[in-house]
């Protein structure tokens, strides 16, 4: 049966007509795969889904997304990334592409407004699902604020004041929705999301003000249960407190990238 694929005219060229071809007459392509970005499940028989094209010094695998998430589009990564990220699951480049991507931990993002220095500013709460393992460990730790710290992010031991700024970084927002979290490019190139809603998240109208009056948005981020899902601002700011305390809390400051 045809699939409801998508392939980019870059990664026609990488992987060649007659692979291309047999991805949309359905004889390569999954029915059912993990989308690349999200990580939520996807079904490339009853809806638009990505082929996105992973390529490293020597070693090329195909992975899917929901069309929504990431257009069709070749990403370039360093070999080691790509390798670490076959081992991890035991699959060999070049076999099913399903079984060549790593399981990933979701990112969770909360929005709410934080009060610094007495006055309240827009900020979003990171906390991934499961730990974040370093790509081409084969350890079992969590390196989430580690590769953080390496972007940038300055460790909290206490929420006093704004974090500096982390440039390079932006978190964009349209039509008063948020979209994404956008990290920079390869050596010169467009930004690319760090993380990007599966679908655009509402924020409070409050929150959209901070963020236009002081055209930046902070983020904090925290190991896997760390912060957990607070229903209220106080019981965040508490928990974000908490973190802190314990050496579990990066944060910068990040321009804010629409309206």
């Amino acid at each position: 049966m045809p699939r409801m694929l998508d392939v980019s005219d870059e990664v026609r060229a990488e992987i060649g007509d007659e692979e291309a071809d047999r991805l949309l007459a359905g004889e390569n392509a999954p029915g059912s795969y993990d989308c690349t970005s999200c990580r939520t499940p996807g079904d490339s028989e009853h809806e638009r889904t990505s082929t996105v094209l992973f390529i490293g010094d020597e070693t090329a695998v195909l992975a899917f997304a929901h069309a929504g998430c990431l257009p069709s589009q070749v990403v370039q990564v360093t070999e080691e990334q790509l390798q670490g990220a076959v081992r991890s699951i035991g699959g060999t480049a070049g076999g099913d592409p399903q079984q060549a991507m790593p399981e990933q931990a979701v990112l969770g993002v909360t929005s709410g407004l934080v009060l610094l220095a007495g006055e309240l500013h827009p900020a979003l709460v990171v906390e991934p699902t499961a730990p974040i393992v370093r790509p081409g460990s084969m350890g079992v730790g969590d390196d989430f604020l580690p590769l953080l710290i390496e972007q940038g992010f300055m460790p909290l031991t206490e929420l006093v004041e704004v974090p500096p700024v982390l440039h390079g970084w932006s978190v964009l927002l349209a039509a008063g929705q948020l979209h994404a979290v956008l990290q920079p490019g390869t050596v010169g190139g467009q930004p690319v999301a760090w993380w990007q809603a599966h679908q655009p998240l509402q924020v409070t109208d409050s929150w959209r003000a901070a963020a236009n009056k002081h055209q930046q948005v902070l983020m904090f981020a925290a190991p896997v249960g760390s912060i957990g899902r607070q229903p209220r601002e106080d019981l965040l700011r508490g928990a974000l407190d908490k973190a802190a305390a314990n050496g579990k809390l990066v944060a910068s400051a990040l321009p804010l990238a629409g309206t």
